[in-house]
């Protein structure tokens, strides 16, 4: 289906609704894709779920390594809410528009939930950093006050540079195509709907992403780097077995998450593939908010503990 964009626009023929382009003309892949896609929607919102109640709720998991990692699982939770239940409808409906207002909310939060995950991971790796390496001094320079204001700051800086980056997006006039080839509002394709020259935009973009992306995972390279050597200089097998377990689920998930990120954002333009580049999404969309509940929990015995005196609780309540 071709959509009209004239229908779409005002007296000054800028566009005012954009529209999903379809995944498939064949009804039974756009309702597999559907089911797929939702099952681990909803196994990630219930496994993210679980790990902050967990987190939140036992005193045993207060510490800073667990409070970030509380955050993390609501950054997820966030990140695809932002995204998925718009795809999921248009996967199985002709309702693929959206309104010009509506895409810039959808593109700030994902930005927003997206940056502040990035900066968020690089505040796990200066913990498990400052826990390896300066052990002695953890419990101080790791207090409850700092660990908050690292959080603080995580969300914050995610928060004002996707308003600045998706103020500065939807100040370019769009006149047409309108017809978004992707499955949500995100930032290149959307340049490549506006008119007129967006050589700095990209550059703007692409900036953003060498700042948001390049820059935490070389602080996290730099911070492992650190536990590396120390944890090879530790006189003790048992000792550094705890060490590289500790830190190895936090590895892996910022391997899935900066990988396929770095591979979407930092990519030359003329390098973009509406394909590849859908399926890179829907990979750090859905697949990685998916595998991060079940990497801490199956890699974490306390994690395991918790959860399991949480669901616990959860089964008493519901039988009373």
């Amino acid at each position: 289906m071709t959509f009209n964009c004239s229908l779409w626009q005002d007296n000054s023929m800028s566009v005012k609704r954009f529209a999903f382009a379809r995944f498939s003309e064949v009804t039974e892949q756009c309702f597999l894709l559907f089911t797929l896609i939702l099952l681990m929607f909803l196994a990630s919102l219930a496994g993210n779920a679980l790990i902050a109640t967990a987190i939140w709720t036992n005193p045993v998991l207060h510490t800073p390594m667990y409070f970030f990692l509380a955050n993390l699982s609501l950054l997820e939770i966030g990140y695809t809410c932002s995204v998925i239940p718009k795809m999921l409808q248009s996967l199985v409906s002709e309702a693929r528009g959206i309104s010009r207002e509506g895409c810039a909310t959808q593109m700030f939060f994902f930005a927003f939930f997206g940056i502040s995950e990035c900066c968020l991971l690089a505040a796990m790796a200066f913990d498990r950093y400052m826990a390896i390496c300066s052990p002695l001094h953890y419990a101080t320079r790791m207090s409850r006050g700092v660990c908050v204001h690292l959080a603080m700051v995580s969300w914050g800086v995610g928060c004002m540079v996707a308003l600045g980056q998706t103020n500065y997006i939807f100040s370019l006039d769009f006149c047409g195509p309108c017809e978004i080839d992707h499955f949500f509002c995100d930032l290149p394709p959307i340049l490549a709907l506006a008119c007129g020259d967006t050589s700095h935009n990209e550059a703007a973009v692409f900036a953003v992403a060498i700042l948001c992306i390049s820059s935490p995972f070389l602080l996290i390279i730099a911070s492992y780097g650190r536990i590396l050597a120390a944890v090879l200089s530790m006189p003790s097998p048992e000792g550094r077995r705890k060490a590289l377990s500790t830190c190895s689920s936090h590895l892996l998930v910022v391997t899935l998450f900066y990988g396929s990120g770095s591979v979407t954002y930092l990519r030359h333009k003329a390098s973009h593939s509406p394909g590849i580049d859908k399926l890179l999404a829907l990979f750090y969309t859905v697949v990685t908010s998916m595998l991060n509940p079940i990497i801490y929990s199956l890699r974490n015995k306390e994690v395991k503990a918790a959860l399991r005196r949480t669901l616990g609780k959860k089964k008493v309540l519901t039988h009373r």
